[in-house]
């Protein structure tokens, strides 16, 4: 079986949406995630939570969560987000959300490509702003997306409603 690293040199990246099917693929990533993970799991007492999240996705005409393929593996997912604002003289704005790369695989290119189709799908879909929020102790992703263009602009906030939910 080639290193991960092999497979990222010789087999074609696919970005597609995501499918059902993909769902704990996309999981795995968040799970090998130290930083960026939020308690995931692959625990099975689990699947009902994110089989329901993914549908409600879905559903969504404003939502899509992409994955990144390496043959049939997951290798990157994100997620794009229409906003309909008033601001901006009413301009569309597209969010990229839970962005991951598989660990063994950054700094192959990518993550820059998940993010030139993001660009692609946002300008596709009508948006003229693409923003995203990154974790503050990820300072390698913040260089990553300021090469490609994006500049620091804001300071974000959150506020966990959920506190007592695993």
């Amino acid at each position: 079986m080639p290193t991960p690293t092999a497979a990222a040199e010789s087999e074609p990246l696919v970005i597609r949406p995501a499918e059902a099917a993909d769902l704990m693929g996309i999981v795995s990533l968040f799970v090998d995630d130290e930083t960026g993970g939020h308690g995931d799991t692959l625990d099975p007492a689990f699947r009902p939570l994110y089989e329901a999240a993914f549908a409600r996705i879905a559903a969504s005409p404003n939502d899509t969560v992409f994955v990144a393929l390496l043959g049939a593996r997951i290798v990157g997912t994100y997620q794009l987000t229409f906003v309909p604002t008033i601001v901006h003289r009413g301009r569309l704005r597209a969010m990229v959300e839970s962005v991951h790369v598989d660990s063994r695989l950054r700094s192959h290119g990518i993550g820059a490509a998940m993010m030139r189709h993001a660009e692609a799908a946002a300008r596709a879909g009508g948006a003229g702003i693409l923003q995203l929020t990154s974790n503050k102790k990820r300072l390698d992703a913040h260089r990553f997306y300021e090469r490609l263009g994006f500049a620091k602009s804001h300071e974000g906030f959150k506020m966990d409603l959920d506190a007592d939910t695993p």
